[in-house]
Parts: C-alpha cells; sequence; structure tokens
C-alpha cells in the first residue's frame, strides 16, 4: 500500500501536528478506547471543531498499522481566517471579490470553480465547515493545481461570514435562476462577494435573505437552469471585466 501523506497516526505525532498548528478535517478514533491522553485530545478537537468519527479497529488498520487506535487526517490546503483575509486585500489596494460556496458537494463541479476563480481572479473562496465537497486529489486535480494556489476559507457559518463581509463593505450578491435582476446590472467594481447554491437545492435561505441583490443569467435557449460550475465561469467572468480582464 502507498504511504498517504494525509494521514497522521498515533497520539504523539498527532499532538504535535496539533502544536505546529496543522489543519485537520478529521480525526478517526478506535471504538471503545479510552485513555487520559485521549480526553485530553478529543477536548482540544472539539475546541476546533474537527470532525470525530469512532470507527471500528478494522478500518483503522485498513488505513494505516501501528496507529494506537487513532488516525487524523489532514488537509492537502491551509485554510486562511477570513478576517484576515478581507483587511490584508485592502491592505494591498484590492477591490475584493470573494466567492461563497454554498453546499457545493460534487468535487468535480467544486474543482473546476476553483479553476474559473483563479484564472479570473476571484481572490477568494469561501466554504462552510459542513456540507461542502471534500478537498482531495479529485479536486485539486480537477482544479488544475488552483485549490494549491487560492485563497480558501473555511468558516462553521456562512450567514455570519456574509454579515461580517458587509460590515467590511462588501455587496453580498446571490445567484440564482428565480431573480429578476440580470448579471449585466450589477456593480462588479464595488467590493462584492458572489454566492453560488448547492448543485440540487440551490442557495439557502439564510443566504438568501442576508444578500443585498439576487441576480441571474439572461437566457436565450430552453433549458432552465445550467450547471453549477458553468454558470460559476459566467459570474466570475462579468465580475472581473470591469478589474482589468477585456471584454
Amino acid at each position: 500500500m502507498a504511504k498517504r501523506k494525509d494521514i497522521i497516526k498515533g497520539f504523539h505525532a498527532i499532538e504535535e501536528a496539533l502544536d505546529s498548528g496543522h489543519q485537520l478535517k478529521k480525526v478517526l478514533i478506535q471504538r471503545g478506547l479510552k485513555s487520559e491522553t485521549l480526553a485530553k485530545l478529543i477536548i482540544e478537537f472539539k475546541r476546533l471543531s474537527i470532525n470525530i468519527q469512532y470507527v471500528p479497529k478494522e478500518k483503522l488498520n485498513k488505513l494505516s498499522g501501528n496507529n494506537q487506535g487513532i488516525i487524523a487526517l489532514s488537509s492537502p490546503i491551509e485554510f486562511i481566517d477570513l478576517k484576515e483575509l478581507i483587511p490584508f486585500l485592502y491592505e494591498q489596494g484590492e477591490t475584493p471579490l470573494i466567492a461563497i460556496l454554498d453546499r457545493i458537494s460534487d468535487v468535480r463541479n467544486f474543482g473546476a470553480i476553483v479553476r474559473s476563480a483563479k484564472f479570473l481572479g476571484i481572490n477568494g473562496i469561501l466554504i462552510p465547515e459542513k456540507g461542502s465537497a471534500e478537498i482531495n486529489d479529485i479536486a485539486i486535480k480537477t482544479s488544475s493545481g488552483a485549490l494549491l494556489k487560492m485563497n480558501v476559507c473555511m468558516e462553521k457559518n456562512l450567514v455570519e461570514s456574509c454579515k461580517f463581509l458587509k460590515e467590511s463593505g462588501l455587496q453580498i450578491v446571490s445567484a440564482s435562476e428565480k431573480a429578476n435582476i440580470s448579471l449585466s446590472e450589477i456593480d462588479f467594481l464595488l467590493p462584492t462577494a458572489i454566492i453560488l447554491g448547492a448543485e440540487d437545492t440551490g442557495i439557502s435561505s439564510g443566504l438568501l435573505n442576508i444578500s443585498d441583490k439576487t441576480t441571474l443569467i439572461p437566457k436565450k435557449g430552453s433549458l432552465d437552469s445550467l450547471n453549477v460550475s458553468v454558470a460559476a465561469g459566467i459570474f466570475f467572468y462579468e465580475a472581473s471585466k470591469g478589474r482589468g480582464i477585456e471584454s
């Protein structure tokens, strides 16, 4: 079995990873395992909102042997705090342009969106802690490596994140085929966050309610909607036209 770089096994290695600020996306713990060290680690995992799963010993051994009953899966990318990214962009003289991906769960759609975002100058991607596509090798490959270069923020509550963005001067624009404002009517020269919704259910009501504007891509054909990654590319292009990208 090839050694997976995203696996950290054993108590000591996981403690070291936490001490060094390494970002863990999930921890697998053997069912029934108990110890003082484990209890302390679980407190830390919960404080950091790291997903904990209790699994059979066989599953752990299948992933990696000599694991002491605990394995952590690390993220292949480093996330950035949204409250650090926005001030940084302003300090650099940028007019922030952020994409918010609301529960987009298809890995290939996610990767394709990030690829378009990086190509068209989007400053950052905001995703929720739960319900978003896994950031894995497939996502990175589909993004053509853009995921390794993009500012990605992962936040617990997207509505609260939008409140922060509005307080920071960004307009919140939701993409929905049910809107009555054309994409071309939006002033994307303003600091902007574009919300794109889940493939099946669209944008959640909480995010729609907090949006300043809801807009759609004008259509000519008979289809009701576009694949979210295709729609994202159109939105990103329209938003970027006045920011140094020729029409």
